[in-house]
This record gives structure tokens, C-alpha cells and sequence, in this order.
């Protein structure tokens, strides 16, 4: 069974209220994956919204049936599969946008997407913490692969000519 207390130590639920998390917790499932186990791939269908208890979870997108690149890790306390929660049946937001394999034996949180998003637009304040939290994940995300990017140009030697 979880309690409110294991959701208050999840980064993205730390600051509800108990009578939030009261709200949330019966939606809450928890699994056990295996090292190397796919928790989800790119292109399926974004239903589950995820939690990291356990554990370090990979984000993976394939380049090519010969290359897979690592683009972020997860650690506990954190989240990831928000696809399900920027959801709504619009493409591509309704389908996640890399492989989520574990690295370790993880425990995971898993909260249905679709009703997390009607228990978010019926409580609006616990509706407004969790989209200000999902934008702060959202910029570090963007600001972590807009340096991969950077980094990656500036080491390409035709590019790396250029700029010195």
C-alpha cells in the first residue's frame, strides 16, 4: 500500500497538500522492473505517468536499428513519461518521445495519465503546483539538450574550423 508520505518525497508531489495527495493516492500503482526492462518505448501510446521511487531509469532515442543514444537518466524522486500528461489524443504529445529502459531494478510509481489530468482540472490549485512544476522540468530539459546540442556542434570538425 502506498502512503501519502512515500508520494510527499516524489519531487513533482512534494508540495501538495495532504488533502491532495489523499486525492491522488488511489490512482497510485506501484511496479517493480527489471535491469534492462522497457518501462515504456518511443511511439507507444502515453497512458501512465511515472514516478521513480528506485532505481535509475534511462532515456533513450533510437537513431538508427544500429544506434540508440542516451538523452537523460532519472533518478529517484523523479519523474518522467509526462507525454501522458500533455496528452488530450494530439499528436505526437499523445505517444512518448523515447525508450524508458531501466538501467537497475527500479520501483515505480504509476499514475494513469487521463485521470491524472481530470483530477488536475477538477483541483485547481493542485492543478496549477504541478503545472508549474512540470514547466520547470520542461525549461531544464530544453536548457540540458540545447547544451547537448551546442556541445555536439562545437565538436564537429568542419564546424569547429569554422568558429576558430
Amino acid at each position: 500500500m502506498i502512503n501519502k508520505e512515500e508520494l510527499r518525497k516524489m519531487v513533482i508531489l512534494g508540495q501538495l497538500s495532504d488533502t491532495m495527495l489523499e486525492k491522488l493516492l488511489p490512482l497510485v500503482e506501484r511496479r517493480h522492473y527489471e535491469e534492462r526492462e522497457y518501462i515504456f518505448r518511443e511511439g507507444d501510446t502515453a497512458e501512465k505517468f511515472f514516478v521513480l521511487k528506485r532505481g535509475k531509469i534511462l532515456l533513450e532515442q533510437r537513431l538508427s536499428d544500429k544506434m540508440t543514444v542516451s538523452i537523460d537518466s532519472i533518478k529517484p524522486g523523479y519523474s518522467f513519461g509526462w507525454s501522458a500528461m500533455l496528452g488530450g489524443g494530439l499528436e505526437p504529445y499523445s505517444r512518448y518521445t523515447s525508450d524508458a529502459i531501466c538501467a537497475e531494478l527500479c520501483e515505480v510509481f504509476l499514475i494513469p495519465g487521463e485521470e491524472f489530468q481530470e483530477l488536475l482540472e477538477n483541483d485547481h490549485e493542485m492543478g496549477h503546483l504541478l503545472t508549474r512544476r512540470l514547466n520547470r522540468v520542461i525549461k531544464q530539459r530544453l536548457v540540458h539538450r540545447t547544451d547537448q546540442f551546442i556541445r555536439l556542434i562545437r565538436k564537429h570538425p568542419d564546424i569547429h574550423n569554422l568558429i576558430t
